[in-house]
């Protein structure tokens, strides 16, 4: 069943927010520091910190994010069966989204911290500090991803394609009705009168 052309509209425009959204929350989150690692080393050494981003402890994050912010346009390019298929791939950028949020908040930080900065030689210890705020915002971004994919893969087929405009077109025997006549319109009958030779201010025709 066919969705009447306003509700069909805000659907699609849902649904494109909605990807873009994920994907710009998604590339700015990759950006962040996910992981504060410092790893002490023997004496005389001081210790190091190094700072994880969400983009090197989950490479993921920014490409979910960069194909979802491609998929909102391709939502307004394509129709039918092709905006289905963008559709089931928002959906499931959101999961792969969602996944890595959940991973590292779940996830050990020092097993992480460790896997990326290593430990070297015996005598070193390695301390991580997890900022969940941002794996956080990663699972929002997956979850609104998820969204928008499934309401484009239930409702997309009737949503209307780019620069499609819902308007009643008239019956084959209902007339259509003139357009108003503008003061260009005049001033370009009166310059052809002139050039047939009549004059455009006399009604009754060519000059004598």
């Amino acid at each position: 069943m066919t969705a009447p052309p306003g509700r069909a509209r805000r659907e699609l425009t849902l649904a494109v927010a909605g990807a873009a959204l994920a994907g710009g929350l998604a590339l700015s989150v990759g950006g962040q520091t996910w992981i504060t690692a410092t790893l002490r080393r023997p004496a005389p050494l001081p210790p190091t910190t190094t700072e994880l981003t969400g983009g090197t402890l989950a490479p993921l994050v920014p490409a979910g994010g960069l194909l979802l912010l491609a998929a909102a346009v391709a939502l307004l390019a394509v129709r039918g069966a092709g905006r289905v298929a963008v559709g089931l791939l928002v959906a499931v950028a959101g999961g792969v989204l969602g996944w890595s949020g959940m991973r590292a908040l779940l996830g050990d930080a020092d097993v992480a911290a460790a896997a990326v900065v290593g430990t070297g030689s015996p005598g070193r210890e390695l301390t991580a500090e997890l900022h969940a705020a941002w794996p956080v915002l990663a699972l929002l971004a997956g979850v609104l991803a998820v969204l928008a994919g499934l309401l484009t893969v239930l409702r997309g087929r009737g949503w209307p394609g780019m620069g499609r405009r819902y308007e009643r077109t008239p019956s084959s025997g209902e007339p259509v009705p003139a357009r108003p006549r503008t003061d260009e319109d005049r001033a370009v009958d009166a310059w052809r009168a002139l050039d047939r030779g009549e004059d455009p201010t006399d009604p009754g025709g060519r000059e004598p």
